[in-house]
Parts: C-alpha cells; sequence; structure tokens
C-alpha cells in the first residue's frame, strides 16, 4: 500500500504548445479511493498515463509513496491496470489470463494457483475459472480484468474508464462492486471516469479537470454543496446545477419578480470588483414552487397577476415515481434560458403548463460573472 503525489506534473505532446496535463498537483493518501472526472480531452487518462509510466512527464515528479517512479518504467513502478476494453487473452482460459503476470514473473504454478483462486472467490468467478473470454458475459470479463490486477497484490490500482462498455444497469451493480472491493482490499486506487455519477458515488474524493488544469479536489458531498468554480457547478451533479445571471440589488439579486437574498460577503465582494451581477447558482431540488390562488402554480395554464418569483414555461416532464423533472424556459435579462426544477412526483405539472419558482433561502449559490470563482461560503 502506498500514498500517490502528483507533484506539479506536466504532460506537452510533441508538436503542441498547451500542456495536455498543466501543473496537476494531487496528495492521494495510502488506500484512498480517487476518482478523476472531467469532459473529453480534459486531461484525466493522460494523466493516469503518466502515472502508470505509458505518457513522459515533461515537468514535476511523480512519487508513489516514497519513491520518485518520474521515470521508472511501467513494470517497475508496482501498479496494476485495468483498462477500458479489459485486455484479455482470447486463447487462455480465465485462470491463464488471470496468472498471465505472475507466470512471467517467474511465480511458482502452486502460488500463481493459489492467488488466482483467492482472487476469484472474491469475485465470484470460481465457476468460471476454465472457461475462454468469448464465453463471459461482458461483466464477467470485466471481473477477470479485476481479479488479474487483485492477484499481483500492486501498490496501487489504475483504471481507466473500466465500464463504459457495460450496459447501464450493469454499470450500477459493477460500479457497487468495484467500490466495495477497493474499501476491502485497501488498496489505493486512481479511477477514470467521464461520468460524474459514476465519480460522485464510488470515490471518496473526487478530482475534477478542465483542460487539463485540476478544479477542485473535494469529497463527493463538499464538491456538491460547495463547487470552486462555474464549472465545476455545472458539471457536478445531475441534472445539473440551474445556473442565472441576475442584477444585484438591494437586499439581495433579483430573481423575476422577487428580490432573493444571498450571502453579503459575496456580493459585497462583487460589487468591489466592479460587477453589476452575479451568477446565482440553483440546484433543481432547491427551487421552491411558488402558489397561486390557493392551487399549485405547477397546475396553472395561465395566470393574470404576476405572482412571484420566476415565470416558467414548461418544456418537457420526467417522472421518475418518487418525484419528477421539469425542464422549462424562463425569460432572464430578457433573453430566454432553460431551468430544471425538481417537483414532488404526484404533482408534476402538463406541459405547456406555467410555473413560478424561486430559490430557497440559503440553498443558493453565487459566482462572479466575469471570472467564474464561487463568491459564497
Amino acid at each position: 500500500m502506498a500514498t500517490v503525489t502528483f507533484d506539479k506534473a506536466t504532460r506537452i505532446y510533441p508538436g503542441s504548445d498547451k500542456p495536455a496535463v498543466d501543473a496537476l498537483d494531487i496528495e492521494i493518501a495510502d488506500g484512498e479511493f480517487l476518482v478523476l472526472v472531467g469532459p473529453s480531452g480534459c486531461g484525466k487518462s493522460t494523466s493516469l498515463r503518466m502515472l502508470a509510466g505509458l505518457e513522459d512527464v515533461n515537468s514535476g515528479a511523480i512519487r508513489i509513496g516514497d519513491r520518485d517512479v518520474t521515470h521508472l518504467p511501467p513494470k517497475d513502478r508496482d501498479i496494476a491496470m485495468v483498462f477500458q476494453n479489459y485486455a484479455l487473452y482470447p486463447h487462455m482460459t480465465v485462470a491463464d489470463n488471470m496468472g498471465f503476470a505472475l507466470k512471467i514473473a517467474g511465480v511458482p504454478k502452486a502460488e500463481i494457483r493459489k492467488k488466482v483462486e483467492e482472487a476469484a472467490k472474491i469475485l465470484d468467478l470460481t465457476p468460471y475459472l476454465d472457461r475462454k473470454p468469448k464465453a463471459l458475459s461482458g461483466g464477467q470479463r470485466q471481473r477477470v480484468a479485476m481479479g488479474r490486477a487483485i492477484v499481483r497484490e500492486p501498490q496501487v490500482f489504475l483504471m481507466d474508464e473500466p465500464l463504459s462498455n457495460l450496459d447501464a444497469k450493469l454499470r450500477v451493480s459493477t460500479r457497487t462492486q468495484i467500490a466495495s472491493l477497493q474499501r476491502r482490499l485497501g488498496i489505493t486506487t486512481v479511477y477514470v471516469t467521464h461520468d460524474q455519477v459514476e465519480a460522485m458515488t464510488m470515490g471518496d474524493r473526487v478530482a475534477v479537470l478542465k483542460d487539463g488544469v485540476l478544479q477542485q479536489v473535494d469529497t463527493p458531498r463538499n464538491m456538491y454543496d460547495k463547487p470552486a468554480n462555474l464549472f465545476v457547478a455545472g458539471f457536478i451533479g445531475s441534472p445539473a446545477m440551474n445556473l442565472v445571471e441576475v442584477p444585484i440589488t438591494d437586499g439581495g439579486v433579483k430573481f423575476g419578480n422577487s428580490v432573493v437574498p444571498v450571502n453579503r460577503d459575496a456580493l459585497k465582494a462583487a460589487v468591489d470588483r466592479g460587477d453589476k451581477t452575479v451568477t446565482v447558482g440553483v440546484r433543481p431540488e432547491h427551487f421552491d414552487v411558488v402558489e397561486l390562488n390557493g392551487s399549485a402554480a405547477t397546475l396553472t395554464k395561465d395566470a393574470e397577476d404576476a405572482p412571484a418569483g420566476l415565470p416558467v414555461s414548461v418544456n418537457v416532464v420526467e417522472e421518475l415515481g418518487a418525484d419528477g423533472y421539469v425542464y422549462g424556459t424562463a425569460e432572464v435579462g430578457g433573453e430566454p434560458k432553460d431551468l430544471v426544477v425538481r417537483v414532488p412526483g404526484r404533482q408534476v405539472p402538463e406541459k405547456g403548463a406555467k410555473l413560478h419558482v424561486v430559490p430557497r433561502a440559503g440553498e443558493t449559490h453565487v459566482f462572479s460573472t466575469s471570472t467564474g470563482e464561487r463568491l459564497s461560503d
């Protein structure tokens, strides 16, 4: 077991001036499950490959435990990698695939068999040890790839989008298995995914990258509650946070026909830098639907009187049973703005209805419109 340290690690591909990974600084604790997440091309897989020794490090350093592995070949780093395509040998049995690395290392046959059987037991693969990969399902192949990594007893597991080839239902169950297996083995794990739901449900901590630059590294809960900037706010959460640019006014910000109180220090910081507007972030579950004439505004097609809040025209409703998501359009600053609002499952509006929403007090996030950085605590 070991810690992993990216110390201002940078990778610039030949022929490019812009770093694919720019001065990445992360300390990963012994036994921690860290997830690297971000959109396509953000540098997450390159970061993993730098740690694996498959990409050069142009500046900075990478350490595993106390060892500087920046320029060591992959075989000397004591890591095991699980790839997106599993990379199993089709002509070998499951047992031979799982034990192949040990065979190459000259480990005695009896010891290889023992380790393979132990890993197979953990992964529920015992009945399949004599099968070839073509006789397995996608989920079973994925577990074989995991088993091959486990038998090596490495200091660090590296996983590069290992679930992306599985169907949605299998992905959910397999990510649970991987997370619980990692906690049982206690092996430091760095996991790459573009799926932020995967990141939030699996990682002890999550690191968000954009254009090769680390945006934030934190626990899933802290990242959801206090995103560091507009990019993280819009990326983490499903559906994504609503981000609305609104004018600063006495007592807060102008939100439709309402003045919504927000963090005073945040507004002061914005005013001090000369901003007349801020970007307010509201999660879909943190909107209150304003009631009108004793009935929910969600059920109102037209309203002569302008109630408090922001009028939202309902375009699409997703009913999920316990609750529903309303995808609508509101006019903000003279321009149409898409918003998502969560409503109770028994009170979903009809398409074409109009509802009026107000952000719940204390549940807003305030960002600088000019820099994108978080202003509220």
